[in-house]
């Protein structure tokens, strides 16, 4: 059962430590989603590694047509879909088989921060949510690995009480002016 006050591991570490092209990859994914360390990474992998295990179980069932797996396939899908995994004409288990462990950190709020041009950079996305400046839906949220969900994209800015949500704070990302009368935001999009 496990000692109640330390939560189980939720990821699974690479078997082997010292492998170069592995950790190569977790370097550029680290420094490209702004990463704290590659447990994040690993973290991700195990997420993706569940969803393809079940695909896979899935795949396996269907072909004896049983019916309990047509409820668990939409079950998967609409899950998925929820996340902004998949979009549902993707919808297929070769699709979710296809995954890979970029669209998995692709909808981090700190990446979605990030590419709403809340942030000039992922660490600093990261920073904005660690100290309580963002908020979903006027929930703060202080987790960066949070995944967030299609519908929550649009409900995501800086926390009313934050200093941020002032626009003159020098620490937000500004809206430049170009010449052809376009809004370019600095950082993100």
């Amino acid at each position: 059962m496990g000692d109640p006050k330390f939560n189980r591991k939720t990821y699974e570490t690479p078997k082997h430590p010292w492998e170069a092209e592995r950790i190569k990859e977790e370097w550029e994914l680290k420094k490209k989603y702004g990463l704290k360390n590659k447990r994040e990474i690993w973290k991700a992998k195990s997420i993706l590694r569940n969803f393809r295990a079940q695909a896979r179980d899935l795949q396996a069932r269907l072909r004896y047509g049983d019916p309990q797996a047509e409820k668990e396939q939409k079950q998967l899908f609409g899950k998925l879909i929820r996340l902004g995994i998949l979009t549902e004409d993707t919808a297929t288990l070769d699709a979710v088989l296809s995954l890979t462990v970029e669209d998995i950190l692709r909808r981090r709020l700190q990446t979605i921060v990030y590419l709403k041009g809340l942030a000039r950079t992922p660490r600093q996305a990261r920073q904005f949510i660690v100290h309580g400046h963002i908020s979903i839906g006027g929930r703060r949220v202080t987790i960066p690995g949070y995944l967030v969900r299609k519908e929550e994209e649009d409900q995501i800015e800086y926390h009313e009480h934050s200093p941020l949500a002032n626009e003159l704070h020098p620490m937000r990302p500004q809206v430049i002016e170009s010449t052809a009368g376009e809004e370019v935001k600095e950082g993100g999009e």
